[in-house]
Protein backbone atom coordinates (compact mmCIF):
# COMPACT_ATOMS: atom_id res chain seq x y z
CA UNK A 1 0.00 0.00 0.00
CA UNK A 2 1.80 2.92 -1.27
CA UNK A 3 1.98 6.17 -3.58
CA UNK A 4 2.79 6.90 -7.19
CA UNK A 5 3.72 10.98 -6.57
CA UNK A 6 3.63 13.69 -9.51
CA UNK A 7 7.15 14.77 -8.87
CA UNK A 8 5.65 18.18 -7.09
CA UNK A 9 4.66 18.52 -3.66
CA UNK A 10 1.22 17.95 -2.14
CA UNK A 11 -0.69 20.80 -1.64
CA UNK A 12 -2.50 20.84 2.25
CA UNK A 13 -5.25 17.99 2.71
CA UNK A 14 -8.64 18.61 1.74
CA UNK A 15 -11.14 17.75 3.44
CA UNK A 16 -12.80 15.62 0.84
CA UNK A 17 -10.14 12.79 -0.76
CA UNK A 18 -11.10 11.94 -4.14
CA UNK A 19 -11.63 7.72 -4.32
CA UNK A 20 -12.04 4.72 -6.83
CA UNK A 21 -13.07 1.52 -5.91
CA UNK A 22 -11.47 -1.00 -9.41
CA UNK A 23 -13.90 -4.15 -9.47
CA UNK A 24 -13.59 -7.32 -11.65
CA UNK A 25 -16.70 -5.71 -13.34
CA UNK A 26 -16.88 -2.25 -12.61
CA UNK A 27 -15.61 0.86 -10.58
CA UNK A 28 -17.08 2.89 -8.25
CA UNK A 29 -15.77 6.35 -7.74
CA UNK A 30 -16.53 8.29 -4.21
CA UNK A 31 -15.52 11.46 -2.22
CA UNK A 32 -14.31 10.38 1.12
CA UNK A 33 -13.96 12.44 4.52
CA UNK A 34 -11.62 10.10 6.78
CA UNK A 35 -11.78 12.02 9.65
CA UNK A 36 -15.14 11.60 10.15
CA UNK A 37 -15.70 8.37 7.75
CA UNK A 38 -18.54 10.06 5.51
CA UNK A 39 -18.58 9.12 2.27
CA UNK A 40 -20.15 10.35 -1.05
CA UNK A 41 -21.45 8.54 -3.75
CA UNK A 42 -23.78 7.50 -6.31
CA UNK A 43 -25.40 4.82 -8.40
CA UNK A 44 -24.20 6.78 -10.89
CA UNK A 45 -20.98 7.20 -10.41
CA UNK A 46 -21.01 3.46 -11.11
CA UNK A 47 -19.10 2.88 -14.29
CA UNK A 48 -18.89 -0.68 -16.33
CA UNK A 49 -15.46 -2.39 -17.15
CA UNK A 50 -14.56 -4.61 -19.70
CA UNK A 51 -12.22 -6.60 -17.95
CA UNK A 52 -11.44 -8.92 -21.17
CA UNK A 53 -10.55 -5.33 -22.93
CA UNK A 54 -7.46 -4.10 -24.06
CA UNK A 55 -4.95 -2.14 -21.96
CA UNK A 56 -6.64 1.18 -23.23
CA UNK A 57 -10.60 0.27 -23.04
CA UNK A 58 -9.55 -0.81 -19.28
CA UNK A 59 -7.67 2.68 -18.72
CA UNK A 60 -10.22 4.42 -20.53
CA UNK A 61 -13.23 3.25 -18.41
CA UNK A 62 -11.61 3.98 -15.06
CA UNK A 63 -10.97 7.29 -16.06
CA UNK A 64 -14.34 7.17 -16.83
CA UNK A 65 -15.88 6.16 -13.43
CA UNK A 66 -13.13 8.20 -11.71
CA UNK A 67 -14.45 11.36 -13.65
CA UNK A 68 -17.71 11.42 -11.56
CA UNK A 69 -16.50 12.18 -8.41
CA UNK A 70 -15.83 15.60 -9.78
CA UNK A 71 -12.30 16.04 -8.11
CA UNK A 72 -10.35 18.82 -9.18
CA UNK A 73 -6.89 19.53 -9.76
CA UNK A 74 -3.94 18.73 -7.02
CA UNK A 75 -5.84 15.96 -5.41
CA UNK A 76 -4.46 13.36 -3.60
CA UNK A 77 -6.26 10.10 -5.28
CA UNK A 78 -6.97 6.65 -3.43
CA UNK A 79 -7.13 3.72 -5.23
CA UNK A 80 -8.66 -0.01 -4.23
CA UNK A 81 -7.93 -2.39 -6.48
CA UNK A 82 -7.59 -6.21 -6.11
CA UNK A 83 -4.28 -8.05 -6.70
CA UNK A 84 -1.95 -9.13 -8.14
CA UNK A 85 -0.63 -6.03 -8.21
CA UNK A 86 2.28 -3.81 -7.12
CA UNK A 87 1.33 -1.37 -4.76
CA UNK A 88 4.24 0.03 -4.04
CA UNK A 89 4.95 0.81 -7.82
CA UNK A 90 1.18 1.30 -9.79
CA UNK A 91 2.05 -1.92 -11.78
CA UNK A 92 -0.56 -4.14 -12.63
CA UNK A 93 0.47 -7.86 -12.37
CA UNK A 94 -3.16 -9.89 -13.37
CA UNK A 95 -2.27 -13.01 -15.22
CA UNK A 96 -4.19 -16.32 -14.97
CA UNK A 97 -6.83 -14.67 -12.72
CA UNK A 98 -9.97 -13.91 -15.53
CA UNK A 99 -9.34 -10.37 -15.04
CA UNK A 100 -7.50 -7.47 -16.67
CA UNK A 101 -5.30 -9.94 -18.71
CA UNK A 102 -4.44 -6.69 -20.55
CA UNK A 103 -3.04 -5.13 -18.06
CA UNK A 104 -0.15 -7.09 -16.85
CA UNK A 105 3.04 -5.51 -16.84
CA UNK A 106 1.23 -2.21 -17.44
CA UNK A 107 2.30 0.83 -15.36
CA UNK A 108 -1.07 2.15 -14.19
CA UNK A 109 0.23 4.73 -11.87
CA UNK A 110 1.66 6.22 -14.83
CA UNK A 111 -1.44 6.42 -17.19
CA UNK A 112 -3.64 7.57 -14.44
CA UNK A 113 -0.99 10.32 -12.82
CA UNK A 114 -1.49 11.33 -17.19
CA UNK A 115 -4.63 11.66 -17.49
CA UNK A 116 -6.19 12.24 -14.25
CA UNK A 117 -7.00 16.28 -13.41
CA UNK A 118 -3.46 16.90 -12.20
CA UNK A 119 -3.42 14.82 -9.24
CA UNK A 120 -0.64 15.12 -6.70
CA UNK A 121 -0.05 11.87 -6.02
CA UNK A 122 -2.17 8.39 -5.71
CA UNK A 123 -2.01 5.96 -3.39
CA UNK A 124 -3.16 2.18 -4.28
CA UNK A 125 -4.66 -0.20 -2.03
CA UNK A 126 -5.49 -3.68 -1.92
CA UNK A 127 -9.28 -3.66 -2.23
CA UNK A 128 -9.90 -6.31 0.31
CA UNK A 129 -7.69 -4.32 2.59
CA UNK A 130 -9.49 -1.16 1.93
CA UNK A 131 -12.75 -3.00 2.61
CA UNK A 132 -12.10 -4.41 5.78
CA UNK A 133 -10.44 -0.97 7.08
CA UNK A 134 -13.52 1.11 6.01
CA UNK A 135 -16.09 -1.44 7.47
CA UNK A 136 -13.50 -1.54 11.14
CA UNK A 137 -13.65 2.48 10.73
CA UNK A 138 -17.37 2.81 10.69
CA UNK A 139 -19.06 -0.68 9.87
CA UNK A 140 -19.53 -3.68 11.00
CA UNK A 141 -16.13 -4.62 12.45
CA UNK A 142 -15.85 -1.53 14.01
CA UNK A 143 -14.44 -1.66 18.08
CA UNK A 144 -13.68 -5.81 16.81
CA UNK A 145 -9.62 -5.55 18.09
CA UNK A 146 -9.15 -8.79 15.71
CA UNK A 147 -11.06 -9.19 12.36
CA UNK A 148 -11.17 -10.79 9.29
CA UNK A 149 -12.52 -9.74 6.12
CA UNK A 150 -13.71 -12.03 2.85
CA UNK A 151 -14.78 -10.50 0.01
CA UNK A 152 -16.56 -12.83 -2.69
CA UNK A 153 -16.55 -11.83 -5.97
CA UNK A 154 -14.42 -12.68 -9.06
CA UNK A 155 -11.77 -14.21 -6.74
CA UNK A 156 -11.54 -14.50 -2.60
CA UNK A 157 -10.30 -11.70 -1.55
CA UNK A 158 -9.06 -11.33 2.66
CA UNK A 159 -7.71 -9.00 5.11
CA UNK A 160 -6.63 -10.00 8.61
CA UNK A 161 -6.52 -6.60 10.89
CA UNK A 162 -4.80 -6.52 14.20
CA UNK A 163 -5.87 -3.23 16.27
CA UNK A 164 -6.55 -1.54 13.37
CA UNK A 165 -3.62 -2.69 11.23
CA UNK A 166 -3.28 -4.82 8.51
CA UNK A 167 -1.58 -8.82 9.34
CA UNK A 168 -0.56 -10.30 6.03
CA UNK A 169 2.59 -12.35 7.35
CA UNK A 170 3.07 -14.92 10.81
CA UNK A 171 1.27 -18.23 11.95
CA UNK A 172 -1.75 -16.92 13.00
CA UNK A 173 -2.84 -15.83 8.86
CA UNK A 174 -2.64 -17.50 5.38
CA UNK A 175 0.78 -16.54 2.91
CA UNK A 176 0.80 -13.22 2.47
CA UNK A 177 -2.76 -13.22 4.55
CA UNK A 178 -4.57 -14.19 1.16
CA UNK A 179 -7.13 -16.52 1.59
CA UNK A 180 -6.99 -16.85 -2.06
CA UNK A 181 -3.77 -18.99 -2.34
CA UNK A 182 -5.62 -21.41 0.14
CA UNK A 183 -6.64 -24.66 -1.26
CA UNK A 184 -10.11 -27.46 -0.80
CA UNK A 185 -9.55 -30.67 -1.62
CA UNK A 186 -6.12 -30.63 -2.95
CA UNK A 187 -7.32 -27.80 -5.52
CA UNK A 188 -6.76 -24.13 -5.11
CA UNK A 189 -10.09 -22.49 -3.18
CA UNK A 190 -10.99 -20.27 -6.03
CA UNK A 191 -11.62 -23.52 -8.59
CA UNK A 192 -14.66 -23.81 -6.12
CA UNK A 193 -15.17 -20.11 -4.42
CA UNK A 194 -15.23 -17.78 -7.40
CA UNK A 195 -17.70 -16.14 -9.67
CA UNK A 196 -16.57 -18.43 -12.71
CA UNK A 197 -16.47 -21.97 -10.06
CA UNK A 198 -20.00 -21.00 -9.48
CA UNK A 199 -20.99 -20.26 -12.91
CA UNK A 200 -19.80 -23.44 -14.31
CA UNK A 201 -20.71 -25.71 -11.24
CA UNK A 202 -24.16 -24.87 -12.03
CA UNK A 203 -23.83 -24.96 -15.91
CA UNK A 204 -22.63 -28.90 -14.81
CA UNK A 205 -25.29 -29.48 -12.28
CA UNK A 206 -28.29 -28.80 -15.10
CA UNK A 207 -26.64 -30.85 -17.63
CA UNK A 208 -26.02 -30.17 -21.40
CA UNK A 209 -28.49 -27.76 -23.37
CA UNK A 210 -29.93 -25.98 -20.18
CA UNK A 211 -26.83 -23.19 -20.34
CA UNK A 212 -25.93 -20.83 -17.67
CA UNK A 213 -27.39 -17.52 -16.32
CA UNK A 214 -24.98 -14.42 -16.83
CA UNK A 215 -23.66 -14.48 -13.59
CA UNK A 216 -23.97 -15.59 -9.96
CA UNK A 217 -27.36 -12.74 -9.05
CA UNK A 218 -29.28 -14.44 -11.66
CA UNK A 219 -27.80 -17.97 -9.91
CA UNK A 220 -28.90 -16.29 -6.11
CA UNK A 221 -32.38 -15.51 -8.76
CA UNK A 222 -33.07 -19.42 -9.28
CA UNK A 223 -32.32 -20.27 -5.91
CA UNK A 224 -34.86 -17.89 -4.43
CA UNK A 225 -37.06 -19.54 -7.22
CA UNK A 226 -36.98 -22.94 -5.44
CA UNK A 227 -34.59 -23.88 -7.39
CA UNK A 228 -32.43 -26.78 -5.79
CA UNK A 229 -29.69 -26.87 -7.98
CA UNK A 230 -28.57 -23.68 -7.82
CA UNK A 231 -28.87 -23.64 -4.01
CA UNK A 232 -27.03 -27.11 -3.94
CA UNK A 233 -24.16 -24.97 -5.79
CA UNK A 234 -24.41 -22.16 -3.57
CA UNK A 235 -24.27 -24.74 -0.60
CA UNK A 236 -21.33 -26.23 -1.81
CA UNK A 237 -18.86 -23.20 -2.93
CA UNK A 238 -19.92 -21.42 0.69
CA UNK A 239 -19.38 -24.29 2.84
CA UNK A 240 -16.10 -25.13 1.17
CA UNK A 241 -15.18 -21.78 2.04
CA UNK A 242 -16.28 -22.06 5.55
CA UNK A 243 -14.38 -25.33 6.20
CA UNK A 244 -11.40 -23.59 4.64
CA UNK A 245 -10.96 -20.17 6.35
CA UNK A 246 -12.06 -21.56 10.13
CA UNK A 247 -8.62 -23.07 11.06
CA UNK A 248 -7.78 -18.94 10.12
CA UNK A 249 -10.39 -17.30 12.22
CA UNK A 250 -9.23 -19.33 15.14
CA UNK A 251 -5.52 -18.91 15.17
CA UNK A 252 -6.21 -15.54 14.41
CA UNK A 253 -8.80 -15.50 17.63
CA UNK A 254 -11.08 -13.05 15.67
CA UNK A 255 -13.89 -11.73 16.96
CA UNK A 256 -15.72 -10.81 13.81
CA UNK A 257 -15.91 -12.24 10.13
CA UNK A 258 -17.21 -9.43 7.67
CA UNK A 259 -18.20 -10.44 4.22
CA UNK A 260 -18.75 -8.36 1.35
CA UNK A 261 -18.28 -8.27 -2.34
CA UNK A 262 -20.74 -8.81 -4.97
CA UNK A 263 -21.65 -12.60 -3.81
CA UNK A 264 -22.68 -10.95 -0.36
CA UNK A 265 -25.57 -9.25 -1.82
CA UNK A 266 -27.01 -12.90 -1.72
CA UNK A 267 -26.43 -12.84 1.99
CA UNK A 268 -30.03 -14.70 2.84
CA UNK A 269 -28.34 -17.82 0.57
CA UNK A 270 -25.15 -17.66 1.31
CA UNK A 271 -25.12 -16.90 5.41
CA UNK A 272 -26.47 -20.49 6.63
CA UNK A 273 -23.84 -22.77 4.43
CA UNK A 274 -21.45 -20.52 5.43
CA UNK A 275 -21.70 -20.79 8.66
CA UNK A 276 -22.15 -24.19 8.59
CA UNK A 277 -19.29 -24.63 6.95
CA UNK A 278 -17.43 -22.86 9.91
CA UNK A 279 -18.71 -25.17 12.25
CA UNK A 280 -18.50 -28.15 10.71
CA UNK A 281 -14.19 -27.64 11.09
CA UNK A 282 -14.12 -25.57 14.16
CA UNK A 283 -17.30 -26.80 16.25
CA UNK A 284 -17.17 -24.07 18.69
CA UNK A 285 -15.39 -21.04 16.97
CA UNK A 286 -19.67 -19.94 16.05
CA UNK A 287 -20.14 -19.13 19.63
CA UNK A 288 -16.95 -16.67 19.62
CA UNK A 289 -17.26 -15.34 16.44
CA UNK A 290 -19.57 -12.67 14.78
CA UNK A 291 -20.02 -13.51 10.80
CA UNK A 292 -21.87 -10.75 9.07
CA UNK A 293 -22.34 -9.61 5.67
CA UNK A 294 -20.56 -5.88 5.63
CA UNK A 295 -22.29 -3.13 6.65
CA UNK A 296 -21.18 -0.62 4.32
CA UNK A 297 -20.72 -2.75 0.97
CA UNK A 298 -20.39 0.22 -1.52
CA UNK A 299 -18.51 2.87 0.95
CA UNK A 300 -16.18 0.50 3.24
CA UNK A 301 -13.66 0.15 0.22
CA UNK A 302 -13.66 3.89 -0.21
CA UNK A 303 -13.28 4.76 3.25
CA UNK A 304 -10.69 2.28 3.82
CA UNK A 305 -8.30 3.25 0.66
CA UNK A 306 -8.73 7.31 1.65
CA UNK A 307 -7.83 6.23 5.36
CA UNK A 308 -4.27 4.66 3.82
CA UNK A 309 -3.81 8.00 1.51
CA UNK A 310 -4.56 10.33 4.12
CA UNK A 311 -1.80 8.32 6.44
CA UNK A 312 0.62 7.80 3.36
CA UNK A 313 0.25 11.77 2.68
CA UNK A 314 1.59 12.46 6.34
Amino acid sequence: MSRVDSGRPAGAAAAWIPALDIGGTHAVAGLVDPATGRVRTADTWRQPLPSDGSADEIVDAIVRGASKAGAGPGEHWAIAIPGPFDYEHGIALFRGVGKFEALYGFDLGAALMAVLPQPSAITFVNDADAFLLGEHRAGAARGHERAVGITLGTGVGSCFLAHGAVVDHGPAVPPQGRADLLTYEGRPLEDTVSRNAIRAAYARATGPGNGSPADVKEIAQQAHNADTAAQRVLDHAMGALGRTIAPWLAEFEATVLVVGGSIAGSWDLIARPLRDGIESAEPELPARIKITRAALPVQAPLLGAAVVAMAAAD
